[in-house]
């Protein structure tokens, strides 16, 4: 078995606890926005870090209201989800200087979606080569920044 130490994720590991509950209902309804890495708030939706990220910059959409398909999602959801998912490529544009972007969203478990009752929209900066030999060959990602200093970065170029 290959391994990557990593030990500034045993704060996060030691403390996460299954709750059977829906994550992104729960962090939506939590007021610790930092200890959660909520970078923003909208109206009807709200951008989080993704906290397993493919690439440093890693955010998700979510919808406060609790939905498994677009189909179940309010109209003014999806318009506000859109134009977060541009607001966030522009943010992340200027503070990664990304060669591209994944946007998306995976729906329902077959799907590949890790949170299958809830819909959400990735949001990640791409960079040509950026599948190093880690991914490639050790199935592993190597991030240059904590998620601590993801969320500083993200959420003070998202309120500039």
């Amino acid at each position: 078995m290959d391994r990557l130490w990593a030990p500034w994720r045993y704060r996060y590991v030691s403390s996460a606890q299954p709750t059977g509950g829906c994550i992104f209902c729960e962090k939506a309804a939590s007021s610790d926005d930092r200890g959660n890495y909520i970078v923003l708030r909208a109206e009807r939706n709200f951008l989080i870090l993704n906290l397993y990220p493919y690439t440093s910059g890693h955010l998700m959409i979510a919808p406060y209201e609790h939905v498994a398909t677009l189909a179940e999602a309010h109209p003014d959801t999806l318009q506000e989800m859109m134009l977060l998912s541009a607001r966030a490529e522009r943010a992340l544009a200027q503070l990664y200087g990304p060669d591209g972007f994944n946007i998306g969203m995976n729906v329902g478990e077959s799907a590949g979606a890790g949170v299958a009752g809830h819909i959400h929209m990735h949001v990640l900066p791409r960079w040509t080569g950026d599948a190093s030999f880690m991914t490639t060959v050790a199935e592993t990602r190597v991030l240059p920044e904590t998620l601590d200093t993801t969320y500083d970065r993200v959420k003070a170029a998202l309120t500039a």
